[in-house]
């Protein structure tokens, strides 16, 4: 299976700089796995393909303001983007760029609330570095830090919140979990209203989810590890559904990879917390995830090929290029697709 073959044709216009003021009124496309029909909705939509008894799985993640903008003392000006945090004050980091990031260089944040250390050298040449500060580190971060936006987003994001769920709540993803961003409280509501139940877990994403495969096969690929939890009360929720017949309707593909991680044989899963680095890609078999709703991807991703294993390579490529065809909005910010 080569990476190419995931490859589509994408207009840069179709990249959503901003989102809309109304999160529920970006476009859903749904594609009905077993007819393959797709049909044009509105996200706000999603609620009518939902029945008592189903179960939505939500990552509740929260995006830290993981950019910083650190200067040596002659002055140099170095971007550290958080990755990982490794213990209480050492993260691994995204450094641009990095030949001024030499192990035992100091940088300075601020006015100097904020300083670390280049400690050592990690993977693909991420910098391990140390923080030394006095407080507390998060409302150090909330002051000095930025939004890691996607550089495929090059608009400012006037409302930061923008960038978290509305149910955003363990501080730890130096990206957000795309998919999730449609809903609103009121939208969650109107499920539960229904008799759908509402599943929470959590995965920090990094940037690992979205690196390019730079391999031509795809069975090469190897994806970076990211920290999951699912605690017993919300572990229950799921399995209870399953048990009684309700579908599990994971929103996004950190949601989904966390399931699939967690699940046994069958289908069922248990409360713990480690991490993984499961890549998910056509020839996989799901133990526990029924339904998916994601936003439309980037050519030749880890995603789109998760995405593929879900429903059908070649249907999913048919959806992408009706998705350019019809205008829709890709990526962060972008449209949703429903797969039920």
């Amino acid at each position: 299976m080569k990476t190419s073959d995931f490859y589509f044709d994408l207009p840069e216009s179709l990249i959503a700089q901003t989102p809309l003021s109304d999160r529920t009124r970006s476009r859903l496309m749904h594609i009905d796995r077993r007819s393959k029909a797709i049909t044009h909705e509105r996200f706000y939509d999603v609620i009518e393909h939902l029945v008592e008894g189903d179960c939505l799985v939500l990552n509740n993640t929260k995006v830290i303001p993981a950019r910083l903008f650190g200067s040596k003392e002659t002055g140099a000006m170095v971007e550290f983007l958080l990755l990982k945090r490794i213990s209480l004050t050492r993260w691994e980091t995204l450094v641009k760029p990095g030949k001024k990031a030499k192990i035992g260089t100091r940088f300075t944040f601020g006015d100097g609330q904020l300083a670390c250390d280049i400690i050592d050298i990690g993977e693909e040449g991420t910098r391990i570095i140390e923080f030394i500060y006095e407080g507390v580190f998060e409302h150090i971060l909330d002051v000095l830090g930025t939004m890691p936006l996607p550089p495929y987003i090059t608009e400012k994001l006037e409302d930061q919140t923008r960038y978290n769920t509305v149910y955003a709540k363990h501080d730890g993803s130096s990206a957000a979990p795309t998919a999730g961003l449609h809903f609103t409280n009121e939208l969650l509501k109107s499920a539960q209203d229904k008799g759908v139940k509402i599943a929470y877990l959590t995965l920090h994403v990094g940037l690992g989810t979205f690196r390019p495969v730079k391999v031509d096969d795809v069975t090469s690929h190897k994806m970076h590890s990211e920290f999951y939890m699912l605690d017993e009360e919300n572990a229950q929720i799921i399995n209870e559904a399953k048990e009684a017949g309700g579908r599990i309707i994971s929103v996004g593909t950190t949601s989904t990879r966390t399931l699939e991680t967690i699940a046994d044989a069958t289908g069922t899963v248990k409360a713990q917390n480690g991490w993984t680095d499961i890549f998910i890609y056509p020839g996989y078999t799901f133990k526990v995830v029924d339904g998916l709703i994601t936003n439309f991807h980037l050519p030749e991703s880890t995603l789109i090929m998760l995405v593929s294993a879900f429903l059908d390579k070649q249907l999913v490529l048919e959806a992408y290029q009706l998705a350019v065809a019809e205008q829709y909005r890709f990526f962060s910010f972008g449209d949703a697709m429903l797969i039920i």
